[in-house]
């Protein structure tokens, strides 16, 4: 991929939500929320202090992390869509 984001920001593939309900019943595409799970895909060199020290980003390319409901903004690149998004738009790195 011939993408990479700028200062702090991070680019996101979405993880796949569940298919089927803890009951057994299918969910079909039209009432399946988009998950806010993904999986960091690369990162800019991060944000700058006043002083134009950088500050490194907390997260890597292979992180899954967690990411509000409404974050970042949908891209298609290379027929894939992901999402680009701040680093401070991540709630928590999934270990």
């Amino acid at each position: 991929m011939a993408f990479t984001p700028l200062h702090d920001r991070v680019l996101v593939r979405r993880v796949q939500g569940e298919e089927k309900t803890k009951g057994g019943l299918i969910i079909p595409d039209n009432a399946k929320e988009k998950p806010a799970e993904g999986e960091i895909i690369s990162t800019g060199e991060g944000a700058r202090k006043d002083s134009g020290e950088l500050i490194a980003p907390s997260v890597k390319a292979g992180d899954r992390v967690l990411f509000g409901k409404w974050s970042g903004t949908e891209v298609t690149i290379d027929g894939e869509e992901l999402l680009i998004m701040k680093e401070s738009d991540i709630l928590g790195v999934i270990n």
